[in-house]
């Protein structure tokens, strides 16, 4: 499931809402060992992931650096040369 966490900071467009909000669905589900909650676990499932997305967010926005941002597409094509030589 965490393999689907990706870096997000320092690029540019800044990362999104949406994109940090799926990243700390990630995370939950990983440490609840759950992609779905049952009804009685969803609204503490939810609440985590709020307050992960929000903490992600208000760090995100926080750190700095003095590298250049990173372009999207680049990071996405060395991502999927990366994954066609460990699966050639």
């Amino acid at each position: 499931m965490c393999r689907n966490i990706k870096t997000l900071f320092n690029f540019e467009p800044p990362a999104t809402h949406d994109e940090i909000r799926d990243a700390a669905l990630q995370f939950v589900r990983k440490l609840s060992g759950s992609t779905k909650p049952s009804k009685k676990n969803e609204e503490a499932f939810t609440r985590a992931v709020d307050r992960i997305a929000e903490a992600a967010h208000d760090m995100l926005h926080e750190m700095e650096t003095h590298q250049h941002p990173r372009n999207r597409e680049e990071e996405a094509a060395k991502a999927k040369a990366r994954s066609a030589l460990r699966f050639a």
